[in-house]
Formats: structure tokens, sequence, C-alpha cells
């Protein structure tokens, strides 16, 4: 479970000295915290699983907002990121900057069950500044041994524009339960306009051819491959996702069409799964269906009600504090800025992995 010292009342710092992540938190503070931290967990109860020991994996993939980067987070989101990490086995992270210090306190309130993995910066205008992450429970999931980047090689790239991704997408390879499967993140070029989105569907392009020959050839440490991430695909980039299709990759099937984005506007961030058919399958739920969905922290999280005890946040952080001169002003400020750089524009998906294979294996060596 999340660390929670911060949250003691301070009466309690006097009597041990306890380590504090967050020392400057009054009584106040910590009260509205931890009431905002038992409506995520319930809410975290009522739409996610529960975590299990032996039979299935909750993965999950979450663009956090320029983590490491943004200066205006406050004592309390970390909590509730750390929250929200804390109830899945393995996420994904996209879009960590070249600061770490972010990274750190979310390990730090994530407790010594959890170890991470990240790649280093991708740097160049294009790149970003920006790293890939995995955040794992050790208890569950241990890494295999493979971590690096997918790059593009010229025998590829001869006919093309483009000679690498502009975000290598990071490939890890872990193991949970029977299941050892390598996970690629991916954070593919953003943009609605017809540049952008050509460019990104020649990303996907190489991408595919790049992973077509390597199976080919078999030289990826396992075939189970899950790509998932910020993919930046709009609603009518179909086109793009036909080309993931042909290359025996599936969109996991509860997410399909599900908008991602905080603006509830678009299906930028996805799963696909190109994995043994017989022995690699996701939970179903009581009507056959795949369990799996987008999480929304903002439905109890910063929500309308609680906008006022903000208001002295906001002013801090405006640019030009003068121009909240109204309800009206912080209002607008609040749902469109501000409350998305304590947490994200983006809301983390998920799906449900089985990795206890006894059943099927028994049966095919009794077949």
């Amino acid at each position: 479970m999340p660390w929670y010292n911060d949250l003691r009342p301070q009466s309690d710092d006097k009597k041990i000295d306890y380590a504090l992540i967050f020392p400057s938190l009054n009584n106040s503070d910590r009260k509205r915290i931890i009431k905002d931290v038992l409506d995520i967990r319930a809410d975290l109860d009522e739409k996610i699983p529960s975590k299990n020991a032996d039979s299935s994996l909750l993965l999950a993939s979450w663009n956090i907002k320029e983590f490491g980067h943004l200066k205006e987070r406050i004592p309390e989101s970390y909590f509730y990121i750390a929250e929200v990490i804390n109830r899945f086995d393995l996420v994904a992270i996209q879009e960590i900057k070249s600061g770490l210090d972010d990274l750190f306190i979310i390990m730090r309130l994530l407790g010594s069950n959890w170890s991470y993995t990240i790649t280093d910066i991708t740097e160049g205008t294009d790149g970003n500044k920006e790293r890939f992450a995995y955040i794992f429970d050790k208890r569950k999931v241990k890494p295999s041994g493979l971590s690096g980047e997918i790059v593009l090689w010229d025998k590829l790239t001869k006919d093309s524009a483009i000679k690498q991704l502009k975000r290598s997408p990071a490939i890890t390879g872990f193991i949970a339960g029977w299941k050892s499967f390598s996970l690629l993140n991916i954070h593919l070029q953003p943009g609605k306009g017809d540049a952008s989105k050509e460019f990104r569907k020649e990303e996907v392009r190489l991408l595919m051819e790049a992973i077509k020959e390597k199976l080919k050839r078999q030289h990826f440490w396992n075939e189970n491959l899950i790509m998932l991430g910020d993919t930046n695909l709009y609603k009518n980039d179909d086109d793009i996702v036909d080309i993931i299709n042909k290359t025996d990759f599936r969109e996991a099937e509860n997410l399909i069409g599900k908008v991602t984005n905080v603006s509830e506007t678009e299906v930028y961030d996805r799963i696909f799964l190109n994995v043994d058919k017989t022995f690699f399958h996701l939970v179903k739920d009581e009507n056959g269906k795949e369990k799996g969905n987008v999480y929304k922290p903002f439905e109890v999280i910063y929500t309308e009600d609680k906008r006022k005890a903000y208001h002295n946040f906001m002013l801090a952080h405006k640019d030009d504090p003068s121009t909240l001169v109204s309800d009206e002003t912080f209002e607008k400020y609040y749902h469109q800025y501000w409350k998305r750089n304590q947490i994200s524009d983006h809301n983390p998906i998920w799906i449900e992995i089985k990795i206890d294979s006894t059943d099927e294996f028994l049966r095919s060596k009794l077949n």
C-alpha cells in the first residue's frame, strides 16, 4: 500500500521522527487529502478488479502529463497518482521528462514492494526530452532481462523520409506467473493536420515492418508482444489502425472506440496484442467479454464542488493571476488547465491478463 506517514496529524510528527516527503503540509491540508484519498480508493474498488496473487495481472498504460517537468503539482496530486498506480500490477508510463523528481516521489509513496525501469531521454527537439518507464509490483512481476529500444535500420528506411521514430519505442520483457511477454511502449507523432497524420502513419508503417522482420528472424526474446501507450490516433485514423491489425496485432476489445483524453474527444491511448492465441488470454467478465476499461480520476478528485479549495493555488500558479477576476474565469482555468497539470490530460487505460494456464496446459497434454 502507499506510504501515508505524511497524512498523520502534525502531533504525531513530534512523537516519532517520521520520514516525511512533504513536511510543509499542515493539518488542514492533511485532512483534505485524507478525505480525497478515501474517495479515490473507494472509486478504484468499484471500477478496477481486485489484485490477486496467482491468477491474473492488471496491466495499465498512462500518459502522465510532462511528468518531472511541470512545477505546479501540489503534494496531494502525488498521493492520487500513487493510489491509481497502486491498483495495478504493472504500469507503462509515457511522457516522463528529463527531471526524475516526480518519479522518485511516486516510488517513495508506493513503498518497497515497487520498482521501475526507465529509458534514457530521447534528445533533440522532436524527442521532446521524453522517457518511457514501467512501474511494477515486485510481488507479482519481474523483469525478464530484456530492455531496449526499437531502432530502425538503413534497409528498412531507404525509401522513407523517416529514419527513426521521433520517440524510440521502449521494449521491455516481463514475467508474471506462467506468462512471459514484452511490452512495447509508444508515443507517436501528435497532431490532427494532414502532415502530422502522414508522419504518424509512416511511423507506424516502419515500426510494423521492423516488428515483422524481427518476428520472422525470431530476434525477440519472447514473441508475446503487447504494444501500448499514447498512440495519438484520432477517430479518423482507421487506416493507420489497419496497418497495425495487418501485423497480427489486435486491439484489446473492451477499449475499442473508448475516448481516453480528459476532454473526452479522442481515442489516443490504446493497447494492441500480438500473442500466442492458445496460451495467452485476457480475463473475461460474466458476459464473456474481455476485461479492460478507461479509469477517470477526475470523477472523484479535483471535481467542481471542490474547486474553491484550490483558488489560492491557482493564483500562485497562473502566469498572470490578474486574469482570474471572476468565478467563471477560475472555473475555466481549473478544468481546462490547472487540474490537468496536477494529474494529466490523459486517463489511464487497463486490461487484465490471465497468468495461470494450468488448465489449458494439462488439457493440451491430455489431448
